[in-house]
């Protein structure tokens, strides 16, 4: 799960599972016109002629960006949804080196594949266990974008068992960080991560503030991509590394 890939950004560094318009409509009022007699049965009636209407530039502008947004998306299943947006994290140092625009951009596909979910409750599917690689997020307290970067870690990742509702988070080189965490659900997609203990180097126990704790959506599960969005608004994306692995007891 990326149950909360996102959810604090304490001391450790490590992983964080952090993790409506209405119109009016009127009823149209019935026009009444007084009656007029019949013309003469010598009188022919033909149609008005149809007013062309010559688009202006705006109406053309207006015209292309409803049509072709529509045009280009119609046939895209997830696979190619899956591509596009991995193609688009590949070059950003799982979103470190991402700008303004190229959050925007991750974020648009993210969406588009989001809509595409084949697994409508992820928190009933087992394709939810095992280890995670977190390949993009525009978590500013995961990625540790205020240290240089020889002290960042090198690989997040985090593992989840649905069965004892336990998650994961672990660091890689140099300092392998972790932080264990409750799941409790919300609905099918949704979960409140509460962490419980951090570990030193993966050997010293900390336990966790009580405010260490967030909400964790998941949009987007397959046996080899999930996509998750925190109640602080960040994106996490993470591939499948390891389906076997469980959290330890």
């Amino acid at each position: 799960m990326s149950m909360a890939m996102a959810l604090s950004s304490h001391t450790l560094s490590t992983l964080t599972l952090t993790t409506t318009q209405s119109s009016t409509l009127s009823t149209p009022k019935l026009l009444s016109f007084p009656p007029h007699p019949p013309p003469p049965l010598t009188t022919f009636h033909f149609p008005p002629k149809p007013i062309s209407h010559k688009l202006s530039s705006t109406e053309k502008w207006r015209a292309k960006v409803s049509f072709f947004p529509a045009f280009l998306n119609k046939g895209k299943d997830a696979k190619t949804l899956k591509d596009e947006l991995l193609q688009a994290i590949a070059p950003l140092d799982r979103g470190a080196d991402a700008t303004a625009e190229d959050q925007q951009t991750v974020d648009q596909i993210a969406r588009k594949l989001e809509a595409a979910n084949p697994i409508k409750e992820p928190l009933k599917s087992n394709l939810l266990n095992g280890k995670w690689e977190l390949i993009y997020t525009t978590s500013t307290s995961i990625l540790q974008t205020q240290r240089p970067k020889f002290l960042r870690s090198s690989g997040n990742y985090q593992g989840i068992n649905l069965d004892t509702l336990r998650a994961q988070n672990m660091e890689s080189w140099p300092f392998f960080n972790q932080v264990t965490a409750d799941l409790t659900p919300l609905n099918a997609r949704k979960v409140v991560v509460k962490f419980d203990y951090f570990k030193i180097a993966g050997l010293i126990p900390i336990k966790a503030p009580e405010r260490a704790r967030g909400e964790l959506e998941i949009t987007y599960l397959d046996e080899e991509l999930r996509v998750s969005r925190g109640d602080k608004g960040n994106l996490f994306i993470l591939k499948m590394v390891d389906p076997s692995y469980r959290v330890p007891v």
